[in-house]
């Protein structure tokens, strides 16, 4: 019984005060966009790791005017706490992993790019290995044609939790620096090449 009404307390009140601690933090640290100026008006893949995925909703508004995203989340509780949370800045979410249930979470993200909804995906999540890319985000991506973008989020200041993704909470009064790529088509790519490829850059300016 007790565990029950804390699952329901945490559900119901958790995600709105963490949607405005993370409006707080940005709001009292400068920003950079180290981004290319416009992307495309078809759906995209945006990639970031499990780790950085704290302030991704800020680099996809600083593209595109009105939400318009799913982001894959894992159906654990863990998961379901980060759903109601971005359901706050007016994201989706689909329930799954590309590790569990994979086919389904797969058919989903593919139906999702289709309806014309952009898709966020943590390469490495929702349990690692940690800066591991599984073979979803390549599968999604050559599946539908739809490109990809790779985004870093890095702070200046930070705290770093001691978790398999090493997340990071960016500490007020410091600089977030957004870093995107340019859109990357692996539609011919082998899986492997590809991989490295995205790996690659989702390390390039880490910390």
């Amino acid at each position: 019984m007790l565990k029950k009404t804390f699952r329901y307390l945490a559900l119901h009140f958790l995600p709105f005060i963490a949607s405005l601690l993370i409006r707080l933090l940005y709001l009292t640290n400068k920003k950079k966009f180290h981004s290319p100026q416009s992307i495309s008006e078809e759906p995209i893949i945006f990639a970031c790791w499990h780790g950085e995925l704290l302030m991704l909703s800020y680099l996809y508004t600083h593209y595109r005017k009105k939400v318009h995203a799913k982001v894959l989340i894992s159906n654990h509780f863990d998961g379901e706490l980060i759903a109601r949370t971005i359901k706050h800045f007016g994201f989706g979410a689909l329930a799954g992993s590309t590790t569990r249930n994979a086919a389904r979470v797969l058919i989903q993200a593919i139906k999702t790019i289709k309806e014309g909804y952009d898709v966020g995906i943590t390469p490495d999540g929702p349990k690692g290995p940690r800066h591991e890319v599984a073979d979803g985000v390549m599968a999604i991506a050559q599946k539908t044609g739809a490109k990809i973008i790779l985004v870093e989020i890095k702070p200046t200041k930070y705290w770093q939790i001691d978790s398999w993704d090493k997340f990071i909470i960016p500490k007020p009064f410091g600089t977030i620096n957004f870093y995107s790529t340019s859109e990357i088509d692996v539609g011919s790519m082998q899986i492997e090449e590809a991989r490295n490829l995205i790996k690659e850059g989702l390390n390039r300016h880490e910390q």
